[in-house]
């Protein structure tokens, strides 16, 4: 049911603050201790492992393919060897523990059982009712799974939908632009909105060097300054990007209608706020250096 039309960039908006909550899992310690109970102890072999669970025993390859910007050998020192050490079904049933307890630590007791937060999972779920399975595989995995009965722990699940929903069209927004997944990196790591070199090389799986070359071919195409700095064509492609990308991904908001939209981002930035300040994220992750 819609209302008055959306503002520009309100869906853009609302998908922030729904994946902030979201990604917290990523960090949080609860997540490497219940996949340490099952046997997966590497820290990039539980990302991949949480992150892929949802489409089953997946090779490498696919996993290279849906998450975009990690580096294949990477993604290939770990799976499909971890679905040998825990079954993707196990691994879901591990990061919806760590779920429960991580938003217990970061929200409080009485926020997950909160109207709040049920109302928010209402609202979520009803925009991801207008998501389309349609070339968005890491999207179209979770859809296929169970929303819990829990209030927060529906939340978090509609809040992956919705950020799997606008990850998979941000793919193919960078497929439009001709930026593989090192250069895609390299270009939001020069907004400052992005990771920084340390966290990718960490995480990504790439080195200094590659980031360098792929600095290169940025400045060649007039991308990039010489100082590492977006150029006007830089920061018009970026924002090209994120265009084409809300444009792919309004489906959702355009459902749940103008009046949804602001009492979700409302709602969600309420928690979001909460969980940044309970030291949700390293200090260090965000930034150009």
């Amino acid at each position: 049911m819609t209302s008055a039309a959306l503002a520009p960039r309100s869906g853009r908006r609302c998908h922030n603050v729904l994946n902030s909550l979201h990604a917290t899992s990523y960090f949080a310690p609860e997540t490497d201790a219940e996949l340490a109970a099952i046997g997966i102890t590497h820290p990039r072999a539980v990302n991949f492992a949480v992150r892929a669970a949802a489409m089953g025993p997946v090779a490498a390859g696919v996993v290279t393919a849906a998450f975009y910007n990690y580096k294949h050998d990477l993604v290939a020192t770990h799976v499909p060897a971890v679905w040998s050490i825990a079954s993707p079904q196990a691994v879901l049933a591990a990061r919806a523990r760590a779920v429960d307890a991580s938003l217990r630590r970061l929200l409080g007791a009485e926020a997950v059982t909160s109207p709040e937060i049920a109302e928010a999972a209402e609202l979520a779920l009803r925009a991801a009712e207008a998501c389309s399975r349609s070339a968005r595989p890491l999207y179209a995995a979770h859809a296929d799974l169970p929303v819990p009965e829990e209030p927060h722990l529906a939340y978090f699940h509609a809040t992956t939908l919705l950020r799997e929903h606008r990850g998979d069209g941000h793919l193919a927004a960078l497929l439009a632009a001709g930026l593989d997944g090192l250069e895609a990196l390299v270009t939001h790591t020069a907004t400052g909105r992005g990771m920084t070199p340390k966290w990718i090389f960490t995480t990504r799986g790439w080195t200094q060097e590659e980031w360098d070359a792929a600095s290169d071919r940025l400045r060649d195409r007039g991308l990039l300054d010489e100082a590492g700095e977006l150029t006007e064509r830089g920061v018009a492609l970026r924002e090209e990007i994120e265009a084409m990308t809300d444009r792919l991904d309004r489906e959702p908001y355009e459902h749940l209608g103008a009046e949804g939209v602001a009492r979700l981002t409302e709602l969600g930035t309420g928690f979001a706020r909460a969980a940044v300040a309970a030291g949700a994220y390293p200090a260090d992750l965000i930034g150009k250096g």
